[in-house]
């Protein structure tokens, strides 16, 4: 018998069975994990074993390909604290939508799985998430393998003048070595080059994340669809605008 024991996030909860579930959680030493919670969808059970919500787990399986089982226990419940916030409760399930959808399984990422545990709490408390989700979405980029570099201008231009991402090659572009091409570049929102943290510049940020999220991220990933649950984000804040 295998067992090991773990602290993460709860990423999705899907129904097994008459009584059970299956439990897939970013968790801090074993990456993104899945396993069978015997009675997860009992009136006591179900919820906790929501999205976005902090538990400890032990992992147990006879062998290590198999799916095996989790106990669990709760550690801190964000996504009850949103319901009465559907833009940060929208941000949240992106998060974990987003995480199931890109991350490989069973692959450690401490570092990502710290900044999207510093994310959750940030939505749970309410203070400065626009930023972090913007560079969470990044980060996720980077994660996959297709980072972004705003460092410079791809075309030799000044530093202190960018204003476009290439959509092949993530990297920035000047206004004056976009020249010509401008038009077929994306618009470089300042909100990503540390500038203000508005709606209005999340929505441009996101607008540029989710070119390469389709555009790039997707495809590697059998061309399935980015999770709704981003759509629902982008539809909550322009309805806060």
């Amino acid at each position: 018998m295998i067992e090991w024991r773990d602290r993460g996030l709860i990423l999705a909860v899907r129904p097994h069975g008459e009584t059970a579930v299956i439990l897939e959680t970013l968790t801090r030493g074993h990456g993104r994990h899945l396993g069978i919670v015997h009675g997860g969808r009992s009136r006591r059970r179900a919820p906790m074993l929501q999205p976005g919500n902090e538990v400890e787990v032990v992992w147990r399986a006879r062998l290590d390909t198999h799916l095996g089982t989790f106990t669990v226990e709760p550690l801190r419940t964000r996504a009850g604290d949103l319901l009465g916030d559907p833009l940060r409760l929208a941000a949240l399930s992106s998060v974990c939508a987003l995480s199931a959808f890109a991350l490989p399984e069973r692959e450690p990422v401490p570092a990502f799985q710290a900044r999207t545990e510093a994310l959750a709490d940030a939505l749970a408390d309410g203070a400065g998430w626009l930023r972090d989700y913007v560079f969470w979405e990044m980060a996720l980029l980077e994660e996959s393998g297709i980072g972004l570099d705003l460092s410079g201008c791809a075309a030799g231009g000044a530093a202190d003048d960018l204003a476009y991402i290439s959509p092949r090659t993530g990297r920035a572009v000047s206004r004056a070595g976009a020249g010509a091409w401008a038009d077929r570049l994306l618009p470089l929102p300042e909100m990503m080059l540390g500038g203000p943290a508005t709606l209005q510049g999340t929505l441009a940020a996101l607008t540029a994340t989710g070119h390469f999220l389709e555009a790039q991220l997707a495809p590697t990933l059998g061309e399935r669809p980015i999770p709704p649950a981003r759509a629902r984000l982008i539809a909550a804040l322009q309805r806060a605008l």
